[in-house]
């Protein structure tokens, strides 16, 4: 009897045990099987993907063929065409803001080396640069989806390769190219160009027939220098967009620091400032000073991107100096001072 029960017991394990292996087996193969199936649904390369296809009559998702995604949209992980929710960083608007300065700053340049120290006109210039890329900005903003909003949606910059997607088309192959090229950091690349054609048509509406009008005291071949440059330097803005955006993307905080500083080393030193009685005797110099330290803060903002407040914003105040430094060693650094004690034998 005990053997019996022994021999029933054993079948009854015998027969578990295989039943477990059956649904085991059942089981990877239908592991296997997703895997197979998200495998032939990966597109190769990183920026290919497959665009969702709406059906109506089918309740199953659809998938169009590997290729580039519509404009606004960019891959995820398992190479799905997604459209761009997200809105831009801090570090994304920094960004923005650098590359909108960029043509007003060489307005503001180019009018005050025109104009002449004695011109009235430059200010009024100087204020049209302005308002021409400040409405030129928010036109931007309204044409870009959402259209007639002041926001935009993004995709997130995720490394450099992502504005040169034009770099990384697959060839599975190795004979045939499959083109992905794809605005992969939308819309931070077009937007830029979209931009600067807004500040070279208000330009060309608002500033000949101001300049015109206010500056006579300028000849007639050099009223319109300052709009003879810009249609030089924004054919040049634009190519290094088109080339550069990447890296000024990663490194224009640094740009920002290292030329404000020059600049402003520049000026003092070409005004002859060595003292603060100096630099207060004209307006135009405090002026220049403040911009200046502006363009310090902006750096310093765009490096810390203020992830960490309590630790960021005491950097703020490195602004002024620069300025100060200057001021307490000029005196010991300039050239009369240097040659006189020369030719003492000092």
């Amino acid at each position: 009897m005990t053997a019996v029960t022994g021999v029933v017991l054993l079948l009854t394990a015998m027969d578990c045990c295989y039943g477990s292996m059956i649904l085991y087996s059942v089981n990877a193969v239908s592991m296997v099987q997703l895997f197979i199936n998200d495998v032939e649904l990966m597109c190769p390369g990183l920026y290919c993907g497959k665009s969702i296809i709406e059906s109506r009559n089918d309740s199953q998702t659809q998938y169009g063929d590997c290729g580039v995604c519509p404009r606004g949209e960019r891959t995820d992980a398992v190479k799905i065409c997604r459209k761009c929710e997200d809105s831009p960083e801090l570090y994304d608007w920094l960004y923005l803001g650098f590359m909108a300065m960029l043509p007003l700053v060489l307005h503001w340049f180019f009018i005050e080396w025109y104009s002449g120290k004695k011109s009235s006109s430059a200010l009024f210039q100087h204020v049209t640069a302005l308002l021409e890329c400040t409405v030129a900005a928010i036109v931007t903003l309204l044409v870009n989806d959402p259209m007639g909003q002041l926001k935009i949606r993004s995709c997130h910059v995720k490394m450099l390769s992502d504005w040169y997607t034009m770099l990384y088309n697959p060839s599975p192959d190795y004979i045939n190219t499959l083109h992905c090229t794809q605005e992969a950091v939308f819309p931070l690349y077009t937007i830029i160009f979209i931009y600067y054609a807004f500040c070279l048509v208000f330009m060309m509406l608002l500033r000949p027939l101001l300049v015109k009008k206010i500056a006579c005291g300028l000849g007639k071949s050099d009223r319109f220098k300052s709009i003879y440059a810009a249609l030089y330097f924004f054919p040049i803005l634009t190519v290094l967009q088109a080339v550069g955006g990447g890296l000024l993307y990663y490194a224009f905080p640094y740009i920002i620091l290292v030329l404000s500083l020059v600049t402003l080393a520049v000026y003092m030193s070409a005004s002859e400032i060595q003292t603060y009685k100096d630099l207060i005797t004209k307006k135009k110099r405090l002026v220049v000073l403040f911009s200046h330290w502006m363009l310090h803060a902006y750096g310093i903002i765009s490096i810390s991107r203020l992830d960490k407040l309590d630790q960021d914003l005491p950097l703020l105040a490195l602004v002024p100096t620069p300025a100060l430094f200057y001021l307490l060693t000029a005196k010991y650094t300039e050239p009369s001072r240097i040659l006189s004690e020369g030719g003492n034998g000092h």
